[in-house]
C-alpha cells in the first residue's frame, strides 16, 4: 500500500531529445529524492534487450520494439487492475499499452467468454493477481506469466507448467537496489538512526545523552548468507567500508569472483553465524531455507551481531528471533520482509526498541519498478514470438 500511494504521485521528468525516459521524480516533497512452444505470430515484435546507463546514473532495459498496431490486434495481457491500492501503477501501465491489450481483472470476469480467448500472458505485479489452478483452466491461449521482481514463492510452477506455461521473472532489474536496501538497513542498525531520530525529534528531549551508542560497519565482520547477484553487490559495497566478508552459498563463487571482493567462503553456515558481527540473509524461499534460521542459528551468533534480511520473512523462525532479541542473545535485528506482510499490529516484534522493520522496499524505487516492468515485457513477447527467453523460471 506504500509503496502504491507513493507511486501514485510520480511525474515524467523533461528529457532531452534522444534521452530514454526511465527516470521518475517524486513531486511530493515529504518523499523527494524512493513448456509448450507456441506458434509464430504473424505480427512482429521486434525485440531489443540490452542494459546501458540510464539518465538517472542507474541501468534501464531497453523494452522491446513494437510495430504500431491497433490495440485489437495487440496480444492480451491479464492484469489486477489500473491504479488503486493493488493495481499496476499508472506510468507501468502505458508501458504495457504499447506491447499488449491490457485486460483487467474485473474486464475479464465480466466476459470470460471473449476475453480468455484473447489473453496470452498475465503481468504479475506485487504478487496480484493471484494465479491458481481456476484462473489457469480459464484461459487456453495463455503462454506465459510475466512476474515483475525475481522471486516467485507465490507462484505453484510445477501446476503452472502442467498447463504448459512459462514464467518468468526480472532478476537484472533487482540486485542494485536490493543491495542497496541491505546496506541502508545495517548502517542504520548499527548506528541506531530510528531511535536516534524519535530522540531528536521528540518534544520530551532536553539534551542528548553522552552514553547514548551504536556499533561501527567499517571493519566489521560481514556474514553472507546466499552469494547470488544481489548478495555478491552487497559484497561489493561491504568492500567499501573495509567489512571483513564472509560468505555461505549452496555453490562456491569462482576465486577470481572471491578475490574482486575479498569474500572468504565457509562451507558451513555454522562457521560464518559464529563469526559475524552482521549476518544478512539474501536467499530464495525454499523448503530447504524456510525457517533456516531459527533458535539454535540465532544461539550461535555473537550477542553483538546484528541480523539482516532483504529476502523473504519465512527464512527466519519470527517466533524464535522474538526471544533472541527480548533477551539479548543478539544484540539487534533489521528487516525489509517479514511473514505475513504487514505483521498484526499486536505482533511482539513490532514492541521492540533494537529491531528495524521497512515495508518491503528492497526495489521500491522509481528506476527499478520501471526496469522490471521492461525486463517483464521482454521476456513475455519472447514467449510470444517462440524467441529465447532472457529469464525463464524453471519448476524445480
Amino acid at each position: 500500500m506504500l509503496r502504491s500511494k507513493a507511486f501514485s504521485l510520480l511525474k515524467p521528468i523533461p528529457l532531452m531529445s534522444g534521452q530514454s525516459n526511465l527516470a521518475y521524480e517524486f513531486i511530493h516533497p515529504a518523499i523527494a529524492s524512493h513448456g509448450h512452444c507456441c506458434h509464430r505470430r504473424s505480427v512482429d515484435y521486434r525485440q531489443r534487450y540490452k542494459t546501458h546507463p540510464s539518465s538517472a546514473g542507474g541501468r534501464t532495459i531497453s523494452a522491446p520494439q513494437t510495430k504500431v498496431m491497433a490495440e485489437e490486434e495487440l496480444p492480451g495481457v491479464l492484469i489486477l487492475d489500473i491504479g488503486g491500492t493493488h493495481g499496476v501503477l499508472e506510468n507501468l501501465a502505458a508501458l504495457l499499452k504499447k506491447h499488449f491489450r491490457l485486460i483487467t481483472m474485473k474486464e475479464f470476469l465480466q466476459n470470460k467468454k471473449e476475453m480468455s480467448k484473447k489473453i496470452q500472458s498475465i503481468f504479475v505485479f506485487e504478487c496480484r493477481p493471484t494465479i491458481d489452478r481456476e484462473l489457469l483452466e480459464s484461459l487456453p491461449n495463455l503462454k506465459v506469466i510475466g512476474n515483475s521482481g525475481v522471486g516467485v514463492n507465490h507462484l505453484d510452477l510445477k501446476m503452472i507448467s502442467s498447463f504448459g506455461v512459462k514464467v518468468t521473472n526480472t532478476p537484472h532489474a533487482v540486485a542494485d537496489p536490493t543491495a542497496d536496501i541491505g546496506m541502508a538497513l545495517m548502517l542504520a542498525s548499527a548506528r541506531r538512526l530510528v531511535e536516534g531520530c524519535q530522540i531528536a525529534v521528540s518534544p520530551d528531549t532536553k539534551y542528548f545523552a553522552v552514553d547514548w551508542l551504536g556499533v561501527e560497519v567499517t571493519r566489521a565482520t560481514l556474514g553472507i548468507i546466499g552469494m547470488g547477484s544481489i548478495g555478491y553487490r552487497v559484497a561489493q559495497r561491504a568492500r567499501a567500508f573495509d567489512m571483513r566478508i564472509l560468505y555461505h552459498n549452496r555453490n562456491r563463487r569462482r576465486k577470481e569472483e572471491e578475490e574482486a571482493v575479498g569474500a572468504h567462503y565457509c562451507e558451513k553456515m555454522e562457521d560464518l553465524l559464529q563469526q559475524s558481527d552482521f549476518v544478512m540473509l539474501v536467499v530464495n524461499l525454499t523448503p530447504e531455507t524456510h525457517k533456516l534460521i531459527g533458535k539454535k542459528e540465532l544461539g550461535l551468533m555473537k550477542p553483538t551481531a546484528t541480523l539482516i534480511n532483504i529476502s523473504r520473512g519465512a527464512v527466519i523462525d519470527q517466533d524464535a528471533l522474538v526471544e533472541a532479541l527480548q533477551n539479548k542473545v543478539i544484540r539487534a535485528a533489521a528487516l525489509d520482509v517479514t511473514y505475513p506482510e504487514p505483521l498484526p499490529r499486536d505482533h511482539p516484534l513490532l514492541k521492540l526498541n533494537n529491531i528495524i522493520i521497512t515495508p518491503h522496499i528492497g526495489t521500491a524505487t522509481v528506476q527499478a519498478i520501471r526496469m522490471m516492468a521492461e525486463e517483464a515485457i521482454t521476456n513475455m513477447l519472447a514467449v510470444l514470438n517462440g524467441q529465447p527467453i532472457p529469464s525463464e523460471v524453471f519448476p524445480k
